[in-house]
């Protein structure tokens, strides 16, 4: 077999027993998502060395883990073993996670200062200089709060929501309203006789600039918005 093979691999006692994955699906497997054993496995082997090509005992299956199906045996590896990825694999895998961290980041966090997200380069440069270590195999949502708590020190954040009092001509309201509604919580939601809207909008603090620039393009400009509440 290839080195350049996903494996996940679990040591009983003495014996150690691998099996074949697809990388992808095995992340979300690990993430908690609903995804099939069948989809993870690669196939439907228990292998002493899956490099080389070695497949472990059939009679040892049984005794050990209880049964000697394999893919009852391949999800016991998944949930109690290790997850061996390629080394290009897990580079480009951390590359994503760490987008997706600062992305949330970007979102939820302002600078406590001027109450405006820090840009996408300076929270990267952050990360970097911070030295954090992003783990590729758990989810980015579960790192974010580390991961803040050790740039604070190079770059002050807070996590906001603000509330926005937003008023739409009714030349604009229909094509703005849904893309508009994406953004966050309606705390009020108004349409008037003459088919303009109005109401309050809860989004993430870091989030307000991208509205501003999603509502008034959509409405040339002529939509009011005026931050009513920052909590």
């Amino acid at each position: 077999m290839s080195d350049h093979i996903h494996l996940a691999r679990l040591k009983k006692g003495k014996e150690l027993f691998e099996i074949v994955i697809d990388a992808d699906k095995a992340v979300q497997f690990i993430e908690g998502k609903e995804v099939s054993i069948e989809d993870v496995v690669q196939s439907q082997h228990i292998y002493q060395d899956a490099k080389k090509g070695l497949e472990a005992a059939h009679e040892h299956l049984k005794p050990i883990f209880g049964t000697d199906d394999a893919i009852e045996i391949a999800r016991l590896i998944l949930k109690e073993g290790e997850i061996q990825f390629t080394s290009e694999y897990r580079e480009a895998l951390r590359k994503k996670k760490v987008d997706k961290i600062i992305g949330i980041i970007h979102r939820n966090g302002v600078d406590p200062k001027t109450n405006l997200p820090h840009p996408m380069e300076r929270l990267h440069s952050a990360l970097e200089h911070a030295k954090v270590h992003i783990d590729e195999r758990v989810a980015a949502e579960q790192q974010v709060h580390d991961v803040v708590k050790k740039i604070n020190n190079i770059l002050p954040l807070k996590f906001v929501t603000k509330e926005l009092e937003v008023i739409i001509p009714s030349a604009y309201a229909h094509k703005t309203y849904g893309r508009m509604k994406g953004f966050g919580k309606m705390k009020s939601d108004n349409w008037h006789n003459d088919s303009s809207w109005s109401g309050i909008i809860e989004i993430p603090g870091g989030m307000e600039t991208d509205f501003y620039e999603l509502v008034n393009g959509l409405c040339q400009g002529n939509a009011t918005i005026n931050v009513i509440k920052v909590k």
